[in-house]
């Protein structure tokens, strides 16, 4: 990711380069948050990109009244600049969160306002935009995401999920990540996945075979391409990937501020649903990770799963059950309404890991999603079933958010 020094210079950039397209207030702020909250957590970076998106919507429509509202406790006078708006929400919930990280923030903002005429309504626009930061940050005080809590396994039976090398002494991570107040949906448990498959069963045998044999770290029948696309999305999370496209899709298809705080806002908080979704299905199935199946398959009563002690993933597996994917929970919802605002395909998007110098080309949406499926098996970190899993929670996820929330007045 971004090193958080070159939060100035991304904004900038953008501002004063002419040979870049750029987008509006929203857009950038957008590049500056992910810019500011890089090295966080997945789980945290879409909580904070969620809070940010959602008083940024809340600012914008307060004044251009276009959508209807998220909190509906924020007002207006008439002739507030919109633009000013977005500015002082997104730096204020950033500064709150990113105390250490205020002076380039202040600069950023400061870079931003210039670019808005002095007078009232840039005055006015600027209170609108703080008065919405405040009611989020208010709202999402105790919503759970702390203090961390961990999980110990009781049972060491085959399928029950069990420390990996990843994992701190305490135990499983993101335990409490389930109990999260969600942004859209009515609870952690609404969209709770199906069971796993059986270990004796065609497709866990399938699915097994599968990551054992292309996901180690010393696979030769791993190809290139799917070594570098699991590096990719190790380092590319929900919040970076879809922000990423939805910033490009927005300079693209000249959408409006109004438009764009309202596509942010869904999109993040339909990712942050999800990953607290999706945790909620891992601990309540608990299922153990292709690593630990692999090395005790003897024991799995499947004939059709050879175990391997030497199995190593080739990428680090995160500490917590393997069923569903969080990844790909996060980006099927993160891809459903990116979809429903910009369209499936006939896209132009690249996609950049900075800390891997790293950039992959796309036409469509699929063609993401598929990559980031492919990125945990062939990374030895998930099997194809948890894959499925987490791409159909996530899809209800962002289905439910798009069709419950921020819709056009009159709607």
């Amino acid at each position: 990711m971004f090193r958080t020094s070159t939060a100035v210079y991304v904004l900038s950039f953008l501002l004063l380069n002419p040979l870049v397209a750029r987008g509006d207030v929203v857009v950038d702020w957008n590049a500056i948050m992910l810019t500011t909250m890089s090295g966080q957590s997945p789980f945290a970076q879409a909580r904070f990109a969620a809070i940010m998106q959602a008083a940024v919507f809340e600012a914008v429509n307060a004044i251009t009244g276009e959508y209807e509202p998220y909190l509906g406790t924020i007002s207006a006078v008439p002739g507030a600049s919109a633009e000013a708006a977005a500015v002082a929400a997104a730096h204020a919930v950033l500064v709150h969160y990113f105390s250490g990280q205020t002076p380039a923030l202040d600069k950023a903002r400061d870079v931003s306002l210039a670019t808005i005429a002095d007078g009232q309504s840039k005055t006015d626009g600027i209170a609108v935009g703080e008065a919405a930061a405040s009611a989020m940050i208010a709202l999402r005080d105790t919503d759970g995401s702390s203090p961390p809590q961990f999980y110990l396994p009781t049972s060491s039976n085959p399928g029950e999920w069990q420390l990996t090398p990843s994992c701190p002494p305490a135990g499983g991570t993101f335990l409490h990540w389930q109990n999260v107040m969600p942004f859209a949906i009515q609870s952690s448990s609404q969209f709770r996945s199906d069971p796993p498959p059986s270990l004796t069963s065609p497709d866990y045998t399938r699915a097994y075979n599968e990551v054992k044999t292309f996901g180690a770290a010393d696979s030769t029948l791993r190809p290139q391409d799917r070594s570098d696309v699991a590096l990719f999305y190790a380092a590319v999370v929900p919040v970076a990937v879809w922000d990423q496209v939805s910033e490009q899709l927005a300079v693209a298809y000249g959408t409006s501020l109004s438009q764009n705080a309202r596509a942010f806002a869904l999109i993040d908080m339909a990712i942050s649903d999800a990953l607290v979704s999706v945790m909620e299905t891992k601990y309540y199935y608990r299922f153990w990770r292709p690593e630990t199946a692999i090395h005790n398959a003897v024991a799995d009563g499947n004939p059709d799963t050879e175990p391997d002690p030497n199995f190593v993933p080739f990428i680090r597996t995160p500490c917590f059950p393997s069923y569903g994917s969080a990844h790909a929970s996060g980006s099927y919802a993160g891809r459903r309404v990116v979809q429903e605002i910009w369209g499936a395909a006939g896209h132009s998007i690249d996609l950049v890991a900075p800390s891997l110098n790293m950039t992959r080309h796309y036409t469509s949406l699929k063609q993401i999603t598929d990559d980031i499926d492919d990125a945990r098996v062939y990374g030895g970190i998930h099997f194809r079933t948890d894959q499925h899993a987490g791409a159909r929670q996530g899809w209800r996820v962002g289905q439910y958010v798009i069709a419950h929330w921020l819709q056009p007045r009159g709607h």
